[in-house]
């Protein structure tokens, strides 16, 4: 499993990120305190507290996805 904190700062960084980890076959989750969501789901997403690093789950050790997601990983 691969984990990193990521920062979605609005609708369209939300949709860039689940339309990058909809490419992949694997799975990956959003945490948010006591909240699991699929990150392939833009309403999930929007259900979390998007005001705060998010951590990511992905469920993978494919590298090309790992260098990819940095985009999205928080500061």
């Amino acid at each position: 499993m691969y984990t990193e904190n990521i920062v979605l700062s609005g609708v369209d960084e939300v949709k860039k990120f689940v339309n990058f980890v909809s490419g992949y076959d694997f799975k990956v989750e959003l945490v948010s305190g006591k909240y699991i969501v699929d990150a392939k789901s833009i309403m999930g997403i929007f259900s979390l507290d998007l005001d705060k690093p998010i951590k990511m789950n992905a469920y993978t050790d494919d590298e090309n996805f790992k260098k990819e997601v940095k985009q999205f990983v928080a500061a």
